[in-house]
């Protein structure tokens, strides 16, 4: 009898820590499913597979060997006019276009290169340039200069600043680089339905001191190695191939439809609740359990 109670004990003790464990993830379900679906939050996915038609136009057609427009004006980040042409002639060069307040997916880029690139032994000015362009021709120098500052400050090496070019520009220069980089992207209204922001996918370049792509990044995550192998081919000159074209898209919904957030909170919600079923059918498996073995025994 007392081997029982002990083995009965044990048992309710396993089963309230269960039944706490389940009631908090209950409740943090259901405060993720509060936060998921309040208008307005940043959304990350698409509520099908079927992409909505404005991405029909984000695309990264990857015009390997052509010659990027050398003679485009742009500005750079302390308010120089300056040419694409100033940044090559001795060097590659890895060029990637972004905007600078970007909610999302450009940051990420960023610190997806600024990240791999601490772990290459070639330096920026030295061996090659990094190239970053806006797509957005409302930004200035300010916002320039202060995206180079952030991310010099993250790679650590402040002597390779002069390595490190972030420009703006008017529309039609911007237009020609991405014509000719092969960037697709969509201007949309933003949250308040005045902000311009850009539906767009993400990808890096390497172009040779020529001026010509030379190779493809896509996504936010680089290979350290493949980046190395990239700029020592390209210092050659020598062109790389296709890469496989998986996109990493970059759109903001529309917060009045809110759709993928009731999708996001809907199964949390279901998770929760599957659980403390789960739980609850143990918990009385158990409890039946002990009672079949608390019922006396007939002769």
């Amino acid at each position: 009898m007392k081997q029982r109670e002990t083995i009965r004990s044990k048992r309710v003790a396993i089963a309230t820590r269960l039944a706490m464990g389940g009631a908090l993830t209950a409740l943090c379900s259901l405060a993720a499913a509060g936060q998921v679906s309040q208008v307005g939050d940043k959304q990350v996915g698409l509520p099908n597979d079927k992409p909505p038609a404005l991405l029909d136009k984000v695309t990264i057609a990857q015009h390997l060997d052509a010659q990027l427009p050398l003679n485009l004006a742009f500005v750079d980040e302390v308010g120089k006019t300056v040419q694409l042409g100033d940044y090559f002639g001795k060097k590659p060069a890895i060029l990637a276009l972004v905007y600078y307040q970007c909610p999302m997916l450009c940051s990420e880029e960023l610190n997806g290169l600024t990240g791999a690139l601490k772990m290459v032994d070639l330096a920026p000015g030295k061996d090659f340039n990094i190239i970053v362009v806006s797509i957005d021709p409302t930004e200035g120098p300010a916002l320039a200069a202060a995206k180079k500052r952030s991310y010099l400050k993250r790679y650590g090496k402040p002597e390779t600043a002069s390595g490190w070019h972030f420009l703006t520009g008017t529309q039609p220069s911007i237009d020609a680089l991405a014509k000719t980089t092969g960037f697709g992207y969509v201007k949309i209204p933003g949250p308040d339905g005045k902000l311009n922001q850009f539906a767009h996918a993400s990808s890096i370049q390497i172009v040779t001191p020529e001026g010509k792509l030379a190779q493809y990044y896509m996504g936010v995550e680089y290979s350290p190695k493949d980046l190395r192998l990239g700029l020592v081919e390209a210092s050659s000159n020598k062109i790389g191939s296709p890469v496989d074209n998986i996109l990493t898209y970059c759109y903001h919904y529309d917060p009045q439809t809110n759709t993928h957030s009731l999708i996001v909170a809907r199964v949390v919600q279901l998770g929760g609740a599957v659980t403390l079923l789960g739980l609850g059918g143990f918990m009385l498996v158990m409890f039946r359990q002990d009672a079949k073995h608390q019922q006396p025994k007939t002769r």
